[in-house]
């Protein structure tokens, strides 16, 4: 709540938020949600959840649907982090079904794709493209297309000092794109960069990136803040962080 607080009188001042140049979306853990939410009312920041499960309703002890994600005020949802996929066991079937329960209930999902072991970009590109592809299963076509964020984050840097190299990053991302282009279910898309993502990343990339997906180098405000300042000299397009 502290950090929420903190960051929420950040994004009242900030022009680059303020003037939409920079768009800004939270997703803290479940118990916060409600908190965190009515910290960030009346600012562009919009809220999301980490996880959904894949059925809107029945007996499902524990599982948090959709449905009530969006009741209490999620815009967007996180799909397939690698902790997911590795800690608790979601595989693609998993991910594909999760994805299409977001898009049912009106949440932009976040969906987190990346490679498992360190490998030449042309490899992580296969890889990663093949879990954008199988996540897209389910989806099905509705009025005027789905929107979706894709977080590349190669689980290899989750932890470290340093994220990939440009070049790797730019690849995987660019391969990513032209995949999302061809698919005529997707209205609009973003593809962020997250796996050590930090002060100087988003410069670093330049464009090759939509934007961040930010972790821990986040959690201190004024971490935040430099991130802000950064994307806000970068250009005067758009970019979107979470």
């Amino acid at each position: 709540m502290h950090w929420a607080q903190s960051v929420s009188k950040l994004t009242r001042t900030h022009p680059a938020i303020a003037q939409g140049r920079v768009r800004l979306f939270v997703l803290p853990s479940l118990p916060a949600l409600p908190a965190v939410k009515d910290a960030f009312r009346g600012t562009p920041v919009s809220i999301g959840a980490q996880d959904l499960f894949w059925k809107d309703r029945g007996a499902f002890t524990g599982a948090v649907s959709g449905t009530d994600l969006r009741a209490v005020g999620c815009s967007y949802v996180e799909v397939g982090h690698a902790e997911r996929r590795t800690i608790f066991g979601d595989d693609d079937e998993t991910v594909g079904r999760k994805l299409a329960a977001a898009l049912r209930n009106h949440l932009t999902p976040v969906l987190c794709v990346g490679e498992t072991e360190k490998s030449d970009s042309a490899q992580a590109a296969l890889e990663t493209v093949h879990e954008l592809e199988s996540a897209l299963t389910d989806v099905v076509p509705s009025d005027g297309g789905h929107d979706l964020i894709v977080a590349y984050e190669p689980r290899w840097t989750i932890g470290q000092t340093q994220p990939a190299s440009p070049e790797h990053i730019g690849r995987v991302i660019t391969e990513l794109r032209q995949r999302l282009a061809s698919d005529h279910r997707i209205r609009a898309s973003s593809v962020l960069y997250g796996g050590s993502a930090q002060p100087g990343t988003l410069s670093m990339l330049g464009r090759k990136a939509d934007g961040l997906f930010l972790g821990r180098f986040a959690h201190d405000p004024k971490q935040f803040a430099l991130i802000l300042d950064e994307a806000a000299a970068l250009n005067n397009s758009q970019l979107r962080m979470g």
